[in-house]
């Protein structure tokens, strides 16, 4: 839900949104969250245990289902968890996948709103090294896809956008959005990521809501080329030294995670790093929840519709339903591991 780069959305306007600035619904700061930063031991690296895991049921059961109106003034219905299951827009496969879809069968008016589902954890989070299993996501004309973080009070709290994008995007981006004080810096190494550095400041607000970001070059990290392959990893590892993330792509993830003995230190370089040289952490990020969700069009896929390649309006692709058949997540597993 971001500003996008000049390199692929150079017409959109610094006034775009990015940031679900409107989350009061969740939980307020917590006293002492600067401790909980994650320590490391005596060898310099970290040793994980496994501390939550999201899988099949755990989807529905241990994350809230988000109803409110959209807060990036998306054209969407979110619904309960009830209704989200009823209408078979929530469920879990026989193979023990989870299905997080937009309605892809209702007539709904140009200018509507469409069915879909947003969903948090409701366990909140200081810090970890958070892995995510995606079989497939979503894409198509009009559609915003987001698997992020957030705390309260946006931005005071901060966010991270791990993996986002709109329309038939061709590469992922990774995002951060806090309040002052945080920036990726001058003397950062390029050489030092796989993905290209597209803005250095992460302070954001209602008008300028870019964040800072890194832009991936590889096609196979977002929307079809990366369902084509079953899907991949996201991982990323927050601690006081910054915020590291990885994408694996499906024939490529390390051993020690299909183990759940994950050891970052082998992984080689991430895709995105953020580090604390110039934001500090604990006081920048802290009572984060995971979130998912699809909106459609809004303040970021309505922004740039006009220059997607996509026919029509945005309302009038809202209208279509054939425009849906890819809009749906399959979760394999979100684990989370802490020291």
């Amino acid at each position: 839900m971001r500003w996008s780069v000049t390199f692929v959305l150079p017409f959109l306007p610094l006034s775009v949104l990015a940031g679900k600035f409107h989350e009061s619904h969740f939980r307020s700061r917590h006293a002492g969250h600067a401790r909980s930063i994650q320590a490391r031991n005596n060898t310099g690296q970290p040793t994980f245990t496994l501390t939550d895991m999201y899988t099949g049921q755990s989807f529905l059961d241990d994350w809230d289902f988000f109803s409110d109106a959209d807060p990036t003034h998306g054209s969407v219905n979110y619904q309960t968890r009830d209704n989200a299951i009823q209408k078979g827009l929530a469920f879990v496969q026989a193979d023990g996948t989870t299905v997080l879809k937009v309605d892809d069968f209702s007539t709904v008016a140009v200018g509507g709103s469409r069915d879909s589902v947003r969903i948090s954890t409701k366990k909140t989070y200081n810090g970890g090294l958070f892995i995510a299993d995606f079989f497939s996501m979503p894409h198509g004309c009009s559609v915003w896809p987001a698997y992020w973080s957030v705390g309260p009070n946006w931005p005071s709290a901060g966010e991270i956008d791990v993996l986002e994008g709109v329309h038939n995007q061709a590469t992922n981006q990774y995002t951060l959005h806090t309040s002052a004080g945080c920036e990726i810096g001058a003397n950062f190494n390029q050489k030092s990521v796989l993905a290209n550095i597209i803005n250095d400041q992460c302070q954001s607000s209602g008008t300028d809501n870019r964040g800072c970001a890194f832009l991936d070059t590889n096609t196979q990290t977002y929307g079809h080329d990366f369902n084509l392959l079953g899907g991949g990893v996201f991982a990323h590892q927050w601690d006081n030294s910054g915020i590291k993330i990885w994408r694996f792509l499906r024939g490529s993830i390390p051993p020690d995670i299909t183990a759940k003995t994950p050891d970052p230190s082998t992984w080689g370089t991430p895709a995105a790093f953020f580090p604390s040289t110039n934001c500090d952490m604990a006081s920048h990020f802290f009572d984060h929840s995971l979130v998912i969700d699809t909106t459609l069009c809004g303040d970021f896929a309505g922004a740039t519709y006009a220059n997607s390649g996509c026919p029509g309006t945005c309302a009038q692709a809202v209208a279509n339903n054939t425009n849906f058949q890819f809009a749906k997540w399959q979760l394999n597993y979100i684990a989370v591991f802490n020291p």
